[in-house]
């Protein structure tokens, strides 16, 4: 390896170099050392249609870091890579290409359409994790699953079949989510919820046998087609008469009861609310308490039926009922339009009244959701399976692993969140009406009659002579990512893996998908392998732009991190921001909010940078508001960090650098600082990485590289090198290596790449290259003896005395290319120590120490019991022009600041901090004014 650095900082050749040697030498693969500790994390698995967005690159940097960390510790360490087959979002994709070619999924068949995904997976699938690689993932390639590769496809199968087995699995006609875009049920959490402009209308139901009538309110008109009574509540005495009477339902030529239920709020809209089991969620359970029948009124492409069905809560069919001819076959939309004028025309539509409503739509498609009666199969999320020793059902098993503290949530909080919906958990519905997923492994015969089975011969072997067909429907994607804790490693065999893995040390997630994915593993892994699937969970921010606002594609904010690595001009960012718009009408405006933000484009920043300005922002918080500019502050720091190593190898390459420990050393005081505050910054990033504080890492990582080893260490050493005897320089070598080669070590997890290309030219000179690569070096420890109090109390004295100076120099308006003489009244014979290093840091011809300050008109500054003049030659009539000049500026500020805090009613009226911020600014203004006044007196 070379020790030649390159001039400048080029990340670009150093990340691709570097990332392919580390996957070539196998660093990323666990040692497999039983015998030291196991650290594990899972990737949570990308969808295999995605690319790297801002919060991948958050995610995985948190994921890295930590992964980067244990391995340097010794751990036995491995992160598990995999892509999820997302089932609804790959069947979109494929099937919007296939349309592109005028192709019809149902065209092509079942069989030729999957291959034709199968098609897609291998030519595009590959992009998320080839852009992984980019961010510096060290993950475990070796290990890398799909969720439809034939080893997890196998686990599935065995899961499904043991759950049915035990009970916990069954197939049910239930209310279900229905996206009639998509052909197929989804989960709740599938489901958005949007405020839209609607109507309430109000619809008169008459009462049979009389003239009255009762008066219900809807926005959903078209559903009243299925309606199976209208409900009061019990207490509401306006409507007692009405209990038990029937009510001629419009339209329909059928009558329906009145009845009571707590559920309806007595003091909302009429007081009369029409239940329609078969299509609210809401009404279902009225419908159940009531035993009421359930006729479905739709078909699944959401238009109505020309006959409804009926069925008992039980799932029987109960046959069918006419309904209205003019209305079959009619959209949701067109039959609400069509029966709105037949209500109108007959005199029962009372009032149209504008009205805001949630409106459900489809995550994937927009399209809206309709409460629909399909067969679906669900696992029973608080039933105890059969011959579970624990008695315990699956949730309660989840419940009670957060509970006992064998899972931890980070931060605390998100607990709540957890255990609220674990303990209102409902059946999980399982299975999607697609064509790509895991098929369920089921079969039926002529009768109906279901047989569950790890292959069809086994399925056939329990229905001997019968001839069977296979259950079409698939299952839910989250379904088989909740095995991935254990389906990674190995189960149902008991592997090393196994052992070693199970339980993983922390997920890291977004708080998203605690529903989703979280809670669904510990369900899954519990109860499969008796163990929690991991220790911690750590939840992190939802990153959004520097506005606060959500990145998204229809807003055209999407910020792409290999933009911010690689860097993009202008008219390609622009283009990229501008396509594939929901809203095309936006373009112009993104543009202009583009060109505005970025009007040179992106420059590059390298992944090191993003890394770092990523750790930078992981707080507990749940937000991160990314601006760019933080990254281009972080560049400057990788520049620093060059530099600085540039100029230390330039300084003691070719010398002495004591890696002869026998020889003699002599440390200065700033030498033993500078070694106590690496102590520190070791001890305090180690707690930060420990406990998931990515941002006080990186806060210590730069202020100590940035502020105390460049701006004040590396610069003091320039006068001890310059200045010392043998032992001195030696030992100030020693340090300005040893201290940068540890460094190096700390700062890798958050900085891969760059650490690793400058470790491979200071280690050597540090004694400290044991290893071929920093990745597998020693993690640093540190040794608090090595904190120095004396030293510190003598640096802190210097610095103060540094920047007495250069508040003297500010004072005296006098630059930076000047130098001047300092006298130093004091009776500290030690400050003589100092002087060496104060005319390098404070730009002085020399120093004095006497026992007094000369008779001058000179400002005096004081720094401990030490008095300080600087004797500079001054233009009086010059200075004195000048200062009056600043006496001007500074009583006109302070005039407008004092009228302002004296206007009637702005003291008691304005936020109080604002007061406080302007009282404190007219001290000081005044303190200033004084000071002024004073060095003009003197020159007087």
């Amino acid at each position: 390896m070379t020790t030649e650095l390159a001039k400048s900082y080029e990340p670009g050749d150093i990340e691709r170099r570097w990332y392919d040697q580390w996957e070539q030498s196998g660093y990323f693969k666990p040692h497999m050392d039983t015998s030291k500790p196991a650290f594990c994390i899972q990737l949570p698995p990308p969808n295999v249609t995605g690319t790297l967005h801002m919060g991948h690159a958050f995610n995985q940097t948190i994921m890295d870091g930590l992964t980067r960390y244990y391995r340097m510790k010794g751990d036995n360490t491995v992160w598990i890579p995999g892509t999820d087959h997302a089932g609804i979002a790959t069947q979109i994709v494929v099937e919007r290409q296939l349309a592109e070619q005028g192709i019809n999924r149902h065209d092509l068949g079942r069989d030729a359409f999957t291959s034709k995904v199968w098609e897609w997976k291998e030519q595009s699938g590959g992009t998320i994790t080839s852009q992984m690689r980019r961010v510096g993932c060290s993950v475990d390639w070796d290990r890398e699953y799909f969720t439809m590769d034939d080893v997890r496809a196998d686990t599935v199968t065995e899961v499904f079949v043991r759950l049915f087995e035990q009970g916990l699995i069954y197939r049910g006609k239930r209310l279900s989510n229905w996206d009639p875009k998509l052909g197929t049920a989804i989960s709740d959490l599938e489901v958005v919820s949007e405020e839209e402009d609607g109507f309430m209308w109000h619809i008169k139901y008459p009462v049979v046998g009389s003239d009255e009538f009762v008066t219900v309110a809807t926005t959903r008109p078209e559903t009243l087609l299925g309606d199976v009574a209208v409900a009061i509540n019990p207490t509401d005495e306006r409507y007692q008469h009405l209990l038990g009477k029937m009510l001629a339902l419009p339209l329909t030529g059928r009558q329906i009861p009145v009845i009571a239920d707590d559920y309806v709020d007595a003091a909302f809209g009429t007081g009369f609310v029409k239940i329609t089991p078969a299509h609210d969620f809401n009404d279902y359970q009225v419908g159940k308490r009531h035993d009421t029948q359930l006729i479905n009124v739709m078909s699944l492409q959401a238009t109505i039926l020309a006959k409804a069905q009926l069925f008992g809560f039980d799932g029987t069919a109960q046959g069918t009922i006419d309904l209205p001819a003019a209305y079959a076959g009619l959209s949701t939309a067109d039959a609400r339009k069509a029966m709105l004028a037949d209500l109108t025309a007959q005199g029962l539509l009372l009032e149209a009244k504008p009205h805001k409503l949630m409106v459900p739509r489809g995550d994937r498609t927009g399209s809206v959701i309709e409460p629909l009666l399909t067969d679906q199969w669900f696992v029973a999320m608080s039933k105890v399976g059969d011959d579970d020793a624990t008695g315990k059902s699956i949730a309660q098993k989840a419940i009670d692993a957060v509970e006992s503290g064998e899972v931890r949530f980070i931060p605390e909080n998100w607990v709540n969140t957890y255990n609220q919906w674990m303990n209102n958990i409902q059946d999980w519905c399982i299975s999607r009406q697609l064509w790509w997923g895991h098929q369920i492994p089921a079969w039926y015969d002529e009768d109906g009659n279901i047989y569950v089975g790890r292959n069809e011969a086994e399925a056939q072997a329990k229905a001997p002579g019968k001839t069977l067909r296979r259950e079409q429907d698939v299952l839910d994607t989250w379904f088989s990512s909740a095995l991935v804790p254990f389906s990674t490693m190995g189960w149902p065999e008991d592997t090393p893996e196994l052992r070693a893995f199970v339980p993983s040390q922390v997920l890291v997630t977004g708080y998203e998908i605690i529903f989703f994915w979280v809670a669904r593993m510990i369900m899954m892994t519990t109860h499969f392998t008796g163990k929690v699937p991991f220790k911690d969970v750590y939840i992190h921010g939802m990153v959004r732009d520097h506005e606060g606002k959500k990145m998204s594609k229809s807003e055209g904010n999407v910020i792409d991190p290999v933009d911010l690595i690689d860097g993009i001009a202008l008219a390609p960012l622009v283009d990229k921001r501008t396509t594939g718009l929901r809203r095309p009408e936006k373009a112009p405006q993104i543009a202009k909010a583009t060109e505005k933000l970025f009007p040179d484009g992106i420059p590059a920043y390298g992944t090191d940078a993003l890394r770092f300005t990523m750790a930078s922002y992981a707080t507990l918080g749940r937000s991160v508001n990314f601006d760019f500019k933080r990254a281009e502050g972080y560049r400057n720091f990788c520049n620093k960090l060059w530099n600085a190593t540039r100029f230390v190898m330039m300084n003691v390459e070719g010398k002495d650098c004591g890696q002869d420990e026998s020889l003699p050393l002599e440390f200065s005081f700033v030498d033993k600082w500078i070694i106590g505050r690496l102590q520190q910054a070791e001890l305090d990033v180690t707690e930060a990485l420990e406990t998931y504080r990515f941002d006080l890492a990186a806060q210590t990582v730069y202020e100590f590289i940035w502020n105390e080893y460049c701006d004040w260490y590396v610069e003091l050493a320039k006068v001890q090198l310059q200045t010392g005897n043998e032992a001195q320089q030696r030992a100030t070598r020693r340090t300005i290596v040893r201290v940068l080669e540890v460094a190096l070590r700390l700062t890798h997890p958050l900085m891969p790449f760059i650490t690793e290309e400058l470790w491979q030219t200071v280690a050597p000179l540090a004694n400290a290259k044991k290893t071929d690569s920093i990745m597998v070096a020693a993690w640093p420890v540190a040794v608090p003896e090595k904190i120095d109090a004396a030293a510190n109390a003598r640096m802190d004295a210097f610095k103060d005395l540094v920047n007495a100076v250069r508040n003297l120099r500010g004072e005296m308006g006098i630059g930076p290319a000047v130098k001047a003489p300092l006298f130093i009244e004091t009776a500290d014979a030690s400050i003589a120590e100092f002087i060496p290093y104060l005319k390098l840091l404070a730009r002085l011809t020399e120093g004095s120490i006497v026992t007094k300050l000369p008779e001058d008109d000179s400002p005096v500054a004081i720094s401990g019991d030490a008095r300080l003049m600087l004797k500079v030659e001054v233009d009086k009539a010059a200075e004195t022009a000048r200062l009056t000049k600043e006496i001007g500026k500074v009583s006109a500020e302070l005039e407008k600041l004092t009228a302002k805090l004296e206007k009637p009613g702005y003291v008691d009226k304005a936020p109080a901090h604002l007061v406080e911020r302007d009282k404190a600014q007219l001290a000081e203004l005044n303190d200033k004014l004084e000071k002024v006044k004073g060095q003009l007196a003197k020159l007087a």
